[in-house]
């Protein structure tokens, strides 16, 4: 199972429905290429369906993963506790500083967000999941082990 905020499903939904519509216009791309003649020599025909195959795919990935993909509830969860879509403040006990963490079931790519996102199946996902504001965790990286402390859960 995987556990996701209920931003990161609308996200997943949405990014399926635009797939699904341009799944539609390679369909016509296939038939307009096909209607050029023989399909042997027929380059457009080839890559159109090379790129069908593409999206077939990636509709099929976002399908099982919307379909064992649990969104969070945060309500009979601890206050101190975190989970995914958490916001966290911890502070790298190697250096002494703090910084923001936000814990996600998918990365969204983005570096122009106030916090660093961590995935549930990180080695940091991993270590902060269902921690407690106040406990130091370690975290397994592969220029070895970092310890953190949960300072504050923001959000």
């Amino acid at each position: 199972m995987d556990f996701i905020t209920a931003e990161e499903k609308t996200m997943l939904e949405e990014k399926l429905s635009e797939l699904r519509v341009h799944d539609k216009a390679l369909i016509q791309r296939i038939a307009e290429a096909r209607a050029l003649g023989d399909l042997r020599e027929n380059a457009e025909y080839h890559a159109s369906r090379e790129d069908k195959a593409m999206n077939d795919a990636k509709i099929k990935e976002l399908e099982e993963r919307l379909s064992r993909a649990q969104v969070a509830d945060f309500s009979a969860l601890p206050q101190d506790m975190v989970f995914v879509g958490a916001i966290v403040r911890l502070k790298d006990e190697d250096r002494g500083d703090d910084d923001l963490y936000r814990l996600v079931g998918q990365a969204t790519g983005r570096f122009d967000l106030d916090y660093v996102e961590v995935t549930t199946t990180s080695p940091m996902g991993v270590s902060l999941m269902k921690a407690r504001v106040g406990e130091t965790i370690r975290v397994d990286l592969p220029r070895g082990a970092k310890r953190f402390t949960i300072l504050a859960i923001e959000v």
